[in-house]
């Protein structure tokens, strides 16, 4: 019996390289639009190249890196077969976090996983993650898409991404920059980004027994568009504003809420006052809260509330930042201040009700 009929494969064993292989041939074209012009060769090879003697013209420049994944959204994305936006919320997720030091995003990898290679379904991943790339102004230089089969069902899938910036040392930005008297301008959410969405899909699906394409009035669309709204990608705004004004410090607003986020800007001996009076979070905020119930503190920890970041300032740079993100199109508002820290155990606490 000829092993050709018997023997094992890595097809038989749920493994498919051809698929693989077409699946970077489709992805090919999104990649390339999110050169830049450090970036040297293309994709398919073992390692992305960046030129580094572009740096030269800092004088002591340094790296940051981070990394990130969007959770437990990508099941949504399956459930809906919407594949093309989760890349944006992953590229959010990774630059937002470069950013809040100062440092200019200059490449990203990926990794995809999946439990069964559909070529098209990754480059529409892959598409979207370039795209996210395009607003953030970095590089997309490689990546790694791993068929996992038998530990994923064929539709699963996850990503998740690692990216590198630079800052100038002497314009890091952080805790020891902010003053008493400084403003926090709070830059509006797109809605939950790619936070929380485990108690999201736990009270609307499994208590509220909701629909993905339910219709709801207060969005305006189906329940499921409204959860896969993208992130919000702020690093070219921020860097705009570290241009244009004297930025102390950035938060970026994502799991564990925002008084969470912004205490980890705050000096020991400092604290954020956040006014909630000065706006009103989104319906989908609301719906989450009624439909499950959930007190105000524990959605607070849970979700952005509304605000996907956060700019300390100095006072007489107020009027020039909000000038700045709204000639961008960022919908900004001062929403607190920066007092001496006293007797308070935390950073940063929020006060007052929401405006309705």
């Amino acid at each position: 019996m000829s092993a050709e009929s018997t023997g094992a494969s890595y097809a038989s064993a749920g493994v498919d390289i051809e698929a693989g292989d077409r699946a970077v041939e489709l992805m090919k074209e999104w990649v390339k639009k999110t050169q830049r012009p450090e970036v040297l060769g293309g994709l398919g090879g073992f390692a992305g190249l960046f030129d580094a003697s572009a740096l030269k013209r800092y004088e002591r420049p340094l790296l940051a890196s981070a990394t990130d994944g969007v959770g437990t959204k990508v099941d949504l994305a399956r459930r809906m077969g919407v594949y093309d936006t989760i890349g944006h919320d992953l590229v959010g997720m990774v630059v937002d976090d470069l950013v809040v030091c100062g440092a200019e995003p200059l490449f990203m990898t990926d990794y995809i996983c999946v439990g069964k290679v559909h070529p098209e379904r990754v480059a529409a991943i892959v598409k979207g993650i370039a795209e996210g790339c395009v607003l953030a102004g970095c590089a997309l230089v490689g990546g790694e898409t791993a068929e996992h089969p038998g530990l994923l069902g064929e539709d699963d899938f996850d990503v998740a991404g690692a990216g590198t910036g630079v800052v100038e040392a002497d314009r890091l930005l952080g805790a020891d920059r902010i003053r008493t008297g400084d403003a926090v301008i709070a830059m509006a959410s797109s809605g939950l980004h790619s936070n929380g969405y485990s108690l999201v899909r736990h009270v609307l699906f499994d208590r509220a027994n909701m629909a993905l394409d339910q219709e709801v009035e207060e969005f305006g669309r189906t329940l499921g568009e409204e959860l896969l709204e993208p992130t919000k990608i702020y690093s070219l705004d921020c860097l705009a504003l570290t241009r244009t004004t004297k930025v102390h410090a950035f938060s970026h607003i994502t799991g564990g809420g925002l008084a969470n986020n912004l205490a980890r800007v705050i000096p020991d001996n400092l604290h954020a006052v956040v006014d909630r009076s000065t706006w009103t979070p989104g319906a989908v905020f609301d719906l989450v809260g009624k439909a499950g119930q959930v007190e105000r503190l524990e959605l607070e920890k849970t979700l952005n509330m509304g605000v996907g970041m956060i700019a300390v300032v100095p006072e007489e740079s107020v009027d020039a930042a909000l000038t700045t993100l709204a000639d961008r199109g960022v919908d900004a508002w001062v929403a607190g201040e920066i007092t001496e820290r006293g007797d308070r155990a935390t950073g940063a606490t929020l006060t007052g009700t929401y405006s309705h």
